[in-house]
Order: structure tokens, then C-alpha cells, then sequence
């Protein structure tokens, strides 16, 4: 599908329509930045529907712009299915050509299996319900279909050991996780490299990271903690970002031995269930 005929998605229906107010009041990005208290790179990222502003962001565009409340009340209608800290960086996910992902205790979300996902939305819900559990689920696994189809992004996996090792759901699940994880890594839908124990301390120990790169527009960056998580587009701070990923990448396994880790670790979880 050309890029122009794709469908727009609310949040670049929000952006260009954003765009649209700005240029006919005579703005730049710049100065519509002045405006709202925010660099003109975030403005470009509500435009092209990457980011959505915070209400107070969007009452000063509102502002800036003499239009009456329209664009809080509009992002009323664009909630997310996700967490405040997180809905951004699903959004930014459809629209990024490249994305680097590190995971230091966990299988990334994009390539959980639904027993592995269900397993860890049931840790961490002391009072839950089937179906709560299934709805988690389902989302996750939507999410999931952003790396299907001949427009998905290139994706870099890097795991420390410690994802490979700490079992979530059972011998079994884990098992099936890790072997899905080689199959695409196998297949050249992912590239994979593993931190192993022996490389001790590395550059991204402390923190999960995301990195994301777009065809028109600038990187982004993301890390996340307990309940929380920063999205980061300030080019100083990308940059640290991705030196540390680059510092980490280089103590990791090559692809073709990290396979092979990540094969073998599944066989452990299996032979544990006999």
C-alpha cells in the first residue's frame, strides 16, 4: 500500500489538523513552541501524530491558536487502551521504521506468547478475573500485529540473560516463549543478540530501553520503570540513549550464538517439566 493511500490513524488526524490551524493562523513550529512552553520538535511530533499533548498542553495550543477548547476536547476522544506513561510509545510503534529494544528482566511485549503475557498480568493483579486477564491479554497481542506485513519496522532485540533464566508461567511456557523468540530470529523477522552473564556489567543494566527511528522525523527514546515511564525526544538525551544501547549491543552474543542461547534455554525450561 502507497504511504498516501494507508488510512489515517486518529492521532494523525489530530496532527494534521493541528498543522492545519497553525499554518492558517501564521505560526511556525517554532513559534506555536514559544507559545505552548514546549521545543518545536514536540510540536512536529503532535503533528504527525507520533505524540499527543497533555490537556495542558493542548488548552495553550488552544490558546495559541483561538480555538475555543477544540483540541482538549478532542483529546478526550483519543484514550488510550493503555497506560498514560505507555500509550505514546504504542502509537509511535505503528509509525517507526526501526525500533531498538533492550529487555533486562522480561520478554518485550512485542513478542510475548499469550500464556507468557497472561502469566505476568496475573503476578501483578492480586484480585483478578478471567476476563480481565483475557482483555489484557487481547490488547497485548494487537499490539503485537504492528510487526506483521511488509511495512513493519526493523527490529533489534537485545535480551539480557537474565530473560532467558527467570521463569514466567512454568517450565512449559517459558519453554514456548523462547522457541518463538529464536523461530523469529530464525526467520530474519527479528535481530537478536543476548547479554550474557559472563559480560558482567554493561551500559544498560539498570533500565529497560526503547529506541525508535522514523523516515520524517526525528528519534525518540524510551525507558520505563514500576507504574511509570519516560518518553524522551530531546536530541542530547536520544543520543546518550543510543550510545548506551551501541555500548551494551557490543559486550552482547553475536546473533547466530545468541539463537543458539536462547534455543538451549528452552530446552532447559522443557527437560524441567519432565
Amino acid at each position: 500500500m502507497d504511504k498516501k493511500d494507508k488510512p489515517r490513524s486518529p492521532r494523525e488526524k489530530y496532527g494534521e489538523e493541528l498543522k492545519l490551524r497553525r499554518t492558517v493562523a501564521g505560526l511556525t513550529q517554532e513559534a506555536l513552541g514559544e507559545m505552548v512552553v514546549c521545543s518545536p520538535t514536540l510540536i512536529s511530533h503532535y503533528e504527525s501524530g507520533r505524540r499527543l499533548p497533555s490537556s495542558e498542553d493542548a488548552r495553550r495550543i488552544d490558546r495559541a491558536l483561538g480555538t475555543d477548547g477544540f483540541f482538549e476536547r478532542w483529546l478526550e476522544d483519543l484514550e488510550a487502551k493503555y497506560a498514560d506513561h505507555f500509550a505514546g510509545v504504542v502509537e509511535l510503534e505503528k509509525l517507526a521504521s526501526a525500533i531498538r529494544q533492550f529487555a533486562l528482566s522480561l520478554v518485550p511485549g512485542l513478542l510475548q506468547t499469550e500464556d507468557y503475557a497472561r502469566a505476568l498480568f496475573r503476578s501483578y493483579r492480586p484480585n483478578h478475573t478471567a476476563e480481565e486477564l483475557d482483555k489484557e491479554v487481547v490488547i497485548r497481542t494487537e499490539r503485537a500485529r504492528v510487526l506483521d506485513g511488509p511495512g513493519s519496522p526493523e527490529l533489534w532485540t537485545l535480551l539480557d540473560e537474565a530473560v532467558l533464566r527467570r521463569q514466567v508461567g512454568g517450565p512449559e511456557v517459558m519453554a514456548r516463549q523462547l522457541h518463538k523468540i529464536a523461530d523469529m530470529a530464525e526467520a530474519g523477522r527479528i535481530r537478536l543478540h543476548v547479554l550474557p552473564f559472563g559480560a558482567g556489567a554493561h551500559s544498560l543494566l539498570e533500565s529497560l530501553l526503547t529506541m525508535m527511528a522514523f523516515e520524517d522525523g526525528a528519534p525518540v527514546a524510551y525507558v520505563e520503570g514500576l507504574y511509570t515511564g519516560h518518553l524522551m525526544d530531546e536530541p542530547a538525551l536520544v543520543s546518550a540513549c543510543q550510545t548506551a544501547y551501541d555500548l551494551a549491543l557490543s559486550d552482547a552474543l553475536s546473533h547466530r550464538e545468541s539463537v543458539a542461547l536462547v534455543r538451549a534455554a528452552a530446552e532447559e525450561h522443557a527437560h524441567d517439566q519432565q
